[in-house]
């Protein structure tokens, strides 16, 4: 693990990247415990959204689809939790740091861009987590969920997931000029997951013509990983095409924010 040493009147204390990374994560989770709103909807609105889709399930017909409540309500429920706690008010807080030069400052010291990232993201990353597991109990409780049939799905799906959105906030904050323009900016993708990647409709039950392209959305390999992961239903074929679709939106979401994110205010 890479280290940085530092001179202090008492002697040399040496720093390493995971050190670092948490101490602006402890910052950043200060930060964000004073916005009152934006901590707000990260936290109120994913544990909303499932009452919302519950009152629609009924008009589901799930008869064929080899879906229960429970498998549509979960993993649907994470996505919630991945646009709203981790894209959405992530895309704010970059926004914010940036206008009020701090990012710029942090990169006159020791912390590197990555770790500038990450710091930032790890408390609306810890935030989406928390919702997860929460859900996953409640949902356990409420429906009889039980464990997922293949695990090791669900873990890669929110891998994938855990480093795509944050990258696809920084991306979208990269475009805004001020923390409304973040959430504005933020709208059309969250808009489009929530229609077309099996979150209010599963894949199963949409059109045959717009299913191919809703496969290829950033939210749809996440989704169709762990509702497959819990279902154990998921087949080789589209176990593969998830997965790759999730590594391909992972590299693309990296390399716009190594090409695009800017950390001078956008004035």
């Amino acid at each position: 693990m890479s280290g940085t040493t530092v001179t202090t009147g008492v002697g040399t204390a040496r720093t390493t990247a995971a050190g670092r990374t948490r101490a602006l994560a402890r910052a950043e989770l200060t930060l964000l415990g004073r916005a009152r709103a934006t901590l707000a909807a990260a936290v109120l609105v994913p544990m909303v959204m499932p009452f919302m889709l519950r009152s629609n399930l009924g008009s589901m017909d799930l008869k064929g689809t080899g879906l229960t409540a429970g498998s549509v309500l979960l993993p649907s429920s994470i996505g919630f939790s991945l646009l709203f706690a981790v894209y959405s008010s992530l895309a704010s807080v970059y926004t914010a740091r940036r206008e009020e030069l701090v990012l710029k400052r942090l990169r006159t010291g020791e912390l590197r861009d990555l770790e500038i990232l990450a710091g930032a993201a790890l408390p609306s990353v810890a935030i989406g987590l928390a919702q997860c597991l929460l859900l996953t109990a409640a949902y356990g409780a409420a429906l009889g969920v039980g464990m997922p049939e293949k695990p090791q799905l669900v873990l890669l799906g929110l891998l994938s997931a855990f480093i795509t959105w944050p990258a696809l906030a920084a991306v979208t904050a990269s475009f805004s000029r001020s923390v409304e323009g973040a959430q504005i900016a933020a709208t059309p993708l969250t808009l489009v997951s929530l229609l077309g990647s099996g979150t209010f409709i599963p894949l199963e039950m949409l059109p045959d013509g717009t299913a191919p392209f809703c496969e290829l959305l950033p939210l749809t390999p996440v989704i169709t990983l762990i509702r497959g992961g819990w279902t154990g239903h998921l087949s080789a074929h589209d176990t593969v095409g998830a997965l790759v679709t999730a590594v391909a939106w992972t590299a693309i979401a990296v390399f716009a924010v190594r090409r695009w994110f800017r950390w001078e205010p956008r004035r």
